[in-house]
């Protein structure tokens, strides 16, 4: 990629170490503009001393596409646990995540190969290639007859980006999607098997793999599921913990998102501690089901960061 004007971007504008004071600037500002890419790494840590490198290049190659912010978790340790409990997933590094209008938006775990590197911010700046660019419309075509409910046309679309990239990441977690929404929890699983390990931690399979959880979760939770007996159980003791983990169940199951997030984080506002933590990690496992801009999502998150900062 070449700069789009004469002048060289000075690196010191493209690449910058971040910490919990300026991150909101140089990142969730910044994002507002221009693409940022957050690298979390740490001293000790081997395979970013091979990644971090390589990410530099990279985002000066770019000459201005995307801008490039380090944290290192060891001097931010606040920070870190701050966006973990906020949703994003830091259990390992390094962990790279793109910013875009002050939101995640894609991401990945462990060092990876310098090509991929490219392609990763060839996605963020719009700039891939033909190909790339003809299978990126067709899962955007698959994605938007999800939210349109068309589940047969979707599924049709990820099989044919399959057809064509067996490997395709996207599709795949897509596809998987497909038979979750038509309740064929099993050949979900079987696609989902056949994601590579090393993406795993790809923002569409951990999704997928989360929708799947919920599913399963949904699925015997309408088997059993007595809302009305379930909202006396907290009637007569809001603090009846376990009664609003299971109507939270109910109500995913029952697609009422709202209420679901309701009951998750009374839970942790009134014992965040609660079954280890049990209503927070049920609420990022509904965050990446949900995906990062799902409108629920936010305002889940936000909910969230309000009840852990305050």
């Amino acid at each position: 990629m070449e700069n789009q004007t004469d002048t060289p971007v000075p690196a010191t504008d493209l690449i910058k170490d971040a910490d919990a004071q300026s991150f909101a600037v140089d990142v969730l500002e910044a994002s507002m503009g221009v693409p940022v890419i957050v690298d979390f790494w740490a001293p000790w840590c081997g395979p970013c001393k091979t990644l971090t490198p390589d990410l530099e290049k990279a985002v000066l190659e770019a000459g201005g596409a995307v801008k490039l912010v380090k944290v290192n978790i060891d001097e931010n340790k606040m920070l870190a646990q701050q966006l973990t409990q906020a949703g994003l997933p830091l259990q390992s590094i390094p962990a790279v995540f793109a910013f875009k209008g002050g939101q995640p938006v894609d991401g990945f775990v462990g060092a990876v190969p310098s090509s991929q590197i490219k392609d990763f911010i060839a996605k963020l700046s719009g700039e891939e290639g033909n190909a790339e660019a003809l299978i990126t419309e067709a899962l955007e075509a698959a994605a938007g007859a999800m939210e349109a409910g068309d589940v047969g046309a979707a599924a049709q679309v990820y099989a044919g980006v399959l057809q064509e990239e067996a490997t395709n990441v996207t599709a795949l977690a897509g596809l998987a999607q497909c038979y979750i929404a038509t309740g064929d929890i099993e050949r979900a699983e079987q696609t989902l098997e056949l994601v590579a390990p090393d993406a795993a931690n790809d923002p569409a399979v951990v999704a997928a793999r989360a929708a799947l959880q919920l599913a399963s979760q949904s699925a015997a939770a309408a088997e059993s599921g007595e809302a009305a007996e379930l909202r006396a159980k907290i009637n007569a003791d809001p603090k009846d913990y376990q009664a609003r983990m299971d109507l939270a169940a109910v109500l995913i199951a029952e697609e009422d998102k709202d209420g679901a997030l309701a009951e998750l984080l009374e839970i942790v506002r009134m014992d965040r501690k609660w079954n280890e933590d049990a209503a927070r990690k049920q609420l990022v496992t509904l965050f990446e089901a949900w995906g990062p801009m799902d409108e629920f999502t936010l305002s889940g998150r936000r909910q969230l960061s309000s009840i852990l900062f305050s």
